[in-house]
């Protein structure tokens, strides 16, 4: 089992910046992969971005060249920096990771943390 707790969600206008966390704990030595998704109302879930054990990271179209993910092996974190926030940017963003153990393949999900961006 793989516990996330995301934090960093809030309030920030256009063109800001912020900076998502996301902390697993657990069976962290099964993860290969951790990332981001997002979802706002009425719109289907999308990937923002993900970066896998080796260090290959891979964005959604819309948040290219915008975010940088990243991970602290030190405090099994992974952190999602967005920058030049737009009104469209506002979303649930949801913690995923990847583990792999015994053969079987699992997918893990935070609560998310809510990303609002004023115009």
């Amino acid at each position: 089992q793989v516990h996330l707790v995301e934090s960093g969600g809030g309030l920030v206008q256009a063109g800001g910046s912020l900076q998502l966390s996301c902390t697993a704990s657990g069976s962290i030595g099964d993860i290969y992969a951790m990332g981001w998704y997002r979802q706002a109302p009425g719109k289907r879930r999308e990937l923002v971005a993900e970066i896998g054990s080796g260090g290959d990271t891979n964005y959604g179209d819309s948040v290219k060249g915008r975010s940088t993910i990243a991970f602290d092996n030190a405090k099994n974190t992974v952190y999602l920096q967005m920058d030049s926030l737009k009104p469209e940017d506002t979303a649930a963003y949801y913690c995923y990771a990847y583990a792999y153990s015994r053969g079987v393949g699992t997918q893990y999900w935070g609560k998310g943390t809510l990303v609002t961006v004023s115009s």
